[in-house]
């Protein structure tokens, strides 16, 4: 098993202290992760902790917003938008298409992280609007406002295209607004991984309180 399909990393902590007699009480600590060790890559806060109690915890203050990507091409850049949707503790990862995509780049952090298929861009679509939630598009399409000066709602969908063609006519027609990222250079895009990288941080600037993890 190669280091992207794995949690294994050269960090982390060794065999709890004192062995099984110090062991803590709580259910949410891994007997195995107390005898042997835990080298996963996660905070300090989750050390030793089972996997559905970290869930468990995430679940109890992700982001309500929620990232969505097209996957028409077999992207390899959904794995690090997985990643990053897991860092900034988004809602949920929307990948649309039927394609599978490549997990490498998550570094496991789709274990941690909903992570829902929908087949085309009309399930999506429809889901969002039995929720209530606007899909805000990000393409350097016509008319669309730089996200640094758009307003973006707290509930809701930031859509991303795949690498090369970006969004469909289809997504960009069943967006509710649709945001750019500023460019300076000659490149007509930037990466869509950092381009989602960037509109997430963008709506961690506006809407979530400083982290307080002890």
């Amino acid at each position: 098993m190669d280091a992207g399909e794995s949690d294994r990393a050269p960090i982390g902590v060794g065999p709890w202290p004192g062995g099984p007699a110090a062991w803590p009480s709580d259910p949410r600590y891994d007997p195995e992760l107390l005898e042997h060790g835990d080298t996963r890559n996660v905070v300090d806060r989750y050390r030793y902790w089972r996997l559905d109690a970290i869930v468990a915890d995430l679940d109890g203050r992700r982001h309500p917003f929620h990232v969505a990507i097209e996957n028409w091409q077999h992207d390899l850049n959904i794995g690090s938008i997985v990643r990053t949707a897991n860092a900034f503790t988004a809602e949920a990862v929307h990948i649309v298409g039927n394609r599978r995509w490549n997990r490498r780049g998550a570094m496991v952090t789709d274990r941690y992280q909903h992570v829902l298929q929908h087949p085309t861009i009309d399930d999506l679509v429809a889901w969002a609007r039995e929720r209530g939630l606007p899909i805000v598009a990000v393409d350097n399409t016509d008319g669309a406002v730089p996200v640094d000066e758009f307003a973006l709602p707290e509930r809701c969908v930031l859509l991303f295209g795949q690498e090369g063609p970006g969004l469909t006519a289809a997504a960009v027609a069943a967006a509710d607004a649709h945001v750019e990222i500023r460019q300076f250079g000659s490149t007509r895009s930037i990466n869509a991984a950092a381009a989602a990288a960037i509109v997430m941080h963008e709506w961690i600037r506006a809407h979530a309180a400083p982290p307080s993890l002890p």
